[in-house]
């Protein structure tokens, strides 16, 4: 069985030495990675984010616990609500979707889960790489993507314009690399109507929050 966006998505994120989230992914991880489930849900065609409201096209279920209790929540909603309101809102149970994909990646044997202390002083989950077979094969799906010049498929763009937002692409190109990417790696993030109106959500929100940041 495929893997979804946001679990492809979180498996980015991951640092495949200490098992845990990269730095670089907080706090722009939390509304990529709801952004995604939002991706995914419109890829199953179950929502439409045409501006200026997100609605609910068909409520039958994805087979998909996760998505299916977020496609829940958005039909349960009394007034409807644009994708930067889904995304603040559902960012605030960030933790507890994040912990479902991960527990679905370590059930796949992609990772494993691992008890351990932060600081000697707090509890944490780690999630080690056991095969990184998958994160690898994401990861060529995107460079050939974005350093070739054909038609990208609607879930590649998707991926490649959250991954942006989350400013995921440092970690994966040297800077060289990036540098020469980036032309493409804007135009491939626009390409898609959905993915304009969900990552450009994701890195508004971003702004705001480092906007509002307290100085270290």
């Amino acid at each position: 069985m495929p893997l979804t966006m946001p679990e492809e998505l979180l498996l980015l994120m991951l640092d495949d030495e200490t098992g845990r989230l990269t730095d670089r992914a907080a706090p722009a991880g939390d509304y990529a990675l709801v952004g995604a489930m939002l991706a995914e849900l419109a890829l199953e065609e179950r929502i439409d984010t045409d501006p200026p409201r997100l609605r609910v096209k068909s409520p039958a279920p994805t087979g998909d616990t996760v998505l299916d209790g977020v496609l829940t929540r958005i039909q349960a909603e009394p007034e409807p609500q644009d994708s930067r309101w889904w995304i603040e809102t559902l960012a605030q149970d960030a933790e507890q979707y994040r912990t479902a994909f991960f527990d679905r990646l370590v059930q796949r044997g992609i990772l494993k889960a691992e008890e351990g202390r932060f600081l000697w002083l707090f509890s944490e989950r780690r999630y080690p790489v056991i095969s990184d077979k998958e994160e690898r094969e994401v990861k060529a799906r995107l460079m050939a993507v974005i350093f070739e010049d054909g038609e990208p498929e609607a879930r590649d763009a998707l991926l490649i314009g959250l991954s942006r937002a989350a400013g995921l692409f440092p970690l994966m190109l040297a800077p060289a690399e990036l540098e020469r990417a980036q032309p493409r790696i804007e135009a491939v993030s626009r390409h898609e109507a959905l993915n304009q109106t969900v990552a450009d959500a994701v890195r508004d929100i971003f702004a705001e929050v480092a906007r509002y940041a307290p100085m270290m």
